[in-house]
């Protein structure tokens, strides 16, 4: 079995100096890099793709989403994507390396953002009229300032990319204006703890009373919390993390079924079988059968 790709920033940079940021349209980043981005494959880096015209959909970590006018994607270093795209594409596109830009914002990580923290989250924001034409004059100025030979070039970037982000965060946090804010603050620090609890011991621990009393809370409020933030119960989260590992390893690691199940915490192979398929639709075989295809 062929492994995924991982695709590095200087890959695209075309003989540039600098690794650690990148910027295009989509018309010339699909001239530059199409070789490498219709097959499935994953980046070290954080990702923003704006579509300004056409069609195609866009998969990320196996899920299906459809490209159109204003939808907006953000992907997070090691995610397996790939895209079928119409001829008439356009939009922007940016890169940047994790240490580009927390080595100049050092109490603002790019995990704390909710689509880079959390697996769970959906990649796509489809914006409205309004939402896009603000997107697009963010994008474009952060590429003419890309383009320039000005003094503090690098910090009108990153603030451009903040805002970028920022109001991308507020638009996925939309449906938490109808609550406090303290609370709704609350619900998604609880969260971001509940993910990197499960990114710590989803292999060993699969029980939605384990990580609710590492948390120090009931597994009721748990569930709350975890349908607050993303629509699901706190025990699909745990197996959604457990089953995308899953497909990145039947997809990258040359062993067999039972060894990647065992891998994953489950003794009894049957069983994993059936977490699988409740999870994605289809038996481990039928996945590697699809995605080898």
């Amino acid at each position: 079995m062929n492994p995924i790709s991982v695709l590095h920033i200087d890959l695209f940079q075309a003989g540039k100096n600098t690794s650690d940021f990148y910027f295009n349209t989509m018309k010339s980043h699909l001239v530059l890099g199409h070789r490498h981005i219709e097959k499935p494959h994953r980046h070290d880096f954080y990702a923003a793709v704006l579509f300004t015209k056409g069609t195609g959909v866009h998969e990320i970590d196996f899920q299906r989403y459809e490209v159109s006018e204003g939808s907006l994607f953000l992907l997070s270093p090691g995610q397996i994507h790939s895209w079928e795209l119409s001829e008439d594409i356009d939009g922007y596109i940016f890169f940047c390396s994790q240490e580009f830009y927390e080595m100049h914002y050092v109490n603002q990580k790019l995990r704390n953002f909710p689509f880079f923290g959390s697996v769970s989250f959906p990649r796509k924001l489809q914006l409205n009229a309004q939402e896009l034409k603000k997107n697009m004059s963010l994008f474009k100025e952060l590429g003419e300032e890309h383009q320039a030979k000005k003094i503090m070039k690098e910090g009108l970037i990153l603030s451009l990319m903040s805002q970028i982000f920022i109001n991308a965060a507020r638009l996925f946090s939309k449906d938490f204006d109808t609550m406090d804010s303290a609370a709704g603050l609350s619900y998604f620090k609880h969260y971001q703890d509940f993910e990197n609890l499960i990114e710590q011991n989803f292999t060993k621990h699969k029980s939605i009373t384990h990580y609710a009393s590492l948390l120090g809370i009931s597994s009721k409020h748990l569930n709350r919390i975890a349908q607050t933030v993303v629509q699901k119960t706190a025990t699909d989260v745990i197996t959604e993390r457990v089953v995308l590992e899953a497909k990145r390893m039947l997809m990258y690691l040359d062993e067999s079924l039972v060894e990647i199940a065992f891998r994953l915490g489950y003794e009894e192979y049957s069983y994993f079988v059936r977490v699988f398929r409740k999870s994605s639709g289809m038996t481990p075989t039928q996945f590697m059968r699809k995605y080898k295809a």
